[in-house]
């Protein structure tokens, strides 16, 4: 008999712990851009790993899948082929609304940056936003949903009033940052504006026949989120130390960059085999008008026109009701 009940002790503290236990593998997803520099970072160096060792979790791995656009991120998140996601702060606010109370809720752990979206055009016509037309075509990364998409409404409220606030949707288009900067700079689409995200603007700037229209920093009033490290909360919940490994593995990536832009900016080039200069690259990475940072920064001023104009119909009491608890004692907005 005690043999059977050891034996059923001994299952039972197996099963317990088998449970309990966190995954092995975590599967991450990155876009294209500057935005994403910090996962690069944290690819090159391992720091995932590092930290998850620390934290007690033994060789952990990595997975690495680089996708075009939020609602592919979106698609490979919700059917668990990507644990973390990297979309921007309306991204969250429309998933979180939709799957909040659910079993696939999701919300975001910590910020990713801070950074501008940058309106640019090679019509020479365009001074304002007020000077596009119906021929004009505006690329930008997912329309109605990105951040791009809202500055633009955003602006357009305050020039045409706040039922016009759509009135230049009709002449945006969905495409990458990278197949709107080639657009753009080629001269041989339709596509003939981009509101772009570092690096492509500034490419694009350096474009001759190319100038900009609007920053989104002007919009909002500062600086604000690009990006959020987003998660579903079943995961979130079943791996605790996980999670608190890939927070330390952004904080280890952002102190890095600030320390060495120029190392960042090299490790960038690698990993994309980007075109321009180390140089150049290190201009960027060390922009005042960037930030890589885990803190959210005027997240809720976004998710506030988004709730004006019915883009959600549930809006969060603030910028926590759509982060789990690890970013809640930074000083968020």
């Amino acid at each position: 008999m005690w043999r059977k009940l050891a034996a059923a002790a001994l299952c039972a503290i197996a099963f317990g712990a088998a449970a309990q236990a966190e995954v092995s593998e975590v599967h991450m997803s990155k876009q294209f851009g500057l935005p994403y520099l910090p996962m690069i970072v944290i690819e090159a160096q391992q720091l995932i790993e590092k930290n998850a060792k620390a934290a007690g979790l033994g060789d952990v791995k990595t997975t690495w899948t680089q996708r075009a656009g939020p609602a592919a991120e979106l698609d490979a998140l919700l059917a668990g082929h990507a644990d973390f996601i990297g979309p921007g702060a309306t991204t969250l606010a429309t998933i979180w609304e939709k799957t909040a109370g659910t079993p696939q809720e999701v919300r975001a752990l910590i910020a990713m940056q801070s950074m501008p979206f940058v309106l640019v055009t090679r019509n020479p016509n365009v001074k304002t936003i007020a000077d596009f037309i119906d021929k004009d075509k505006i690329a930008l990364p997912a329309v109605k949903l990105t951040g791009h998409a809202l500055i633009l409404e955003m602006e357009s409220a305050k020039i045409w009033g706040a039922d016009h606030y759509d009135k230049l949707d009709s002449i945006t288009i969905t495409r990458s940052h990278a197949d709107a900067a080639v657009a753009v700079m080629g001269g041989g689409s339709e596509i003939n504006s981009h509101f772009a995200s570092s690096p492509f603007y500034y490419y694009e700037l350096a474009t001759p026949g190319i100038h900009q229209v609007l920053k989104s920093y002007d919009v909002v009033g500062g600086k604000h989120t690009n990006g959020t490290l987003v998660a579903t909360k079943k995961f979130h919940d079943a791996n605790p130390k996980i999670c608190a490994a890939v927070v330390a593995a952004f904080n280890d990536a952002n102190a890095f960059i600030k320390a060495h832009p120029r190392d960042a900016a090299q490790l960038y080039l690698t990993a994309t085999k980007d075109k321009n200069s180390l140089d150049a690259l290190e201009k960027m990475v060390a922009d005042p008008d960037v930030d890589y940072t885990t803190t959210p920064v005027n997240v809720m001023k976004f998710v506030d026109f988004m709730y004006k104009v019915g883009r959600i119909k549930k809006k969060p009491a603030s910028w926590k009701d759509m982060f789990f608890p690890e970013a809640y004692g930074l000083n968020g907005s």
